[in-house]
């Protein structure tokens, strides 16, 4: 087993334990779902901070080489792009992190986007995302990145639920690769 197979394997484990639930709940698009995946409660943990950051930065190199910088929708990609440009600067390749906020900041700039003095116009950059389900949130990152001048390189998510159609929205804005499929947590 490779190393990138066994941090795999051991994220899924962490994400089964932690994050996954079957029980009735109303996701984010309104829509009901028997099951639910708070990666957080993965992500924020140290185990789970490294391997989603390690994996993550794994697949960029190999996938998407000229990615510069990593971010998405607050709240659910701020662990994973943190994690990310931390592993990232480990490796020596260092990928800065920045968030995409769900409405402008209400003072002083009132912009859409933190960690700009790390971002530059034409800069490629990669989206994440924890889970995907109609994929609005990530295409809302994605116009918010591209709005600031950002090229959208990649989309990565810790998990594609297979509903509404979400991952294919979201291959028709960027080349996406999600780590785990719904079939993995049953």
């Amino acid at each position: 087993m490779t190393t990138f197979e066994s941090h795999r394997a051991r994220l899924l484990e962490l994400l089964r334990v932690l994050s996954y639930q079957e029980r009735e709940v109303i996701l984010a698009s309104g829509k009901p779902s028997n099951f639910y995946i708070d990666c957080k409660q993965t992500a924020l943990t140290a185990e789970g901070h490294y391997l989603i950051g390690w994996l993550f930065h794994s697949i960029l190199r190999e996938r998407a080489p000229s990615v510069e910088a990593v971010g998405g929708i607050t709240m659910g990609a701020d662990p994973l792009a943190s994690a990310t440009s931390l592993v990232s600067f480990i490796a020596g390749r260092s990928l800065a992190a920045f968030y995409v906020r769900k409405e402008p900041k209400g003072h002083g700039t009132q912009q859409w986007i933190e960690g700009v003095k790390s971002l530059r116009p034409g800069m490629p950059v990669a989206i994440l995302e924890d889970v995907i389900t109609t994929g609005a949130s990530t295409l809302k990152a994605i116009e918010r990145a591209r709005g600031f001048g950002l090229v959208v390189a990649h989309v990565l998510a810790l998990v594609d639920r297979e509903e509404e159609g979400g991952a294919a929205a979201i291959e028709r804005e960027a080349p996406l690769t999600a780590l785990f499929k719904k079939a993995d947590f049953r």
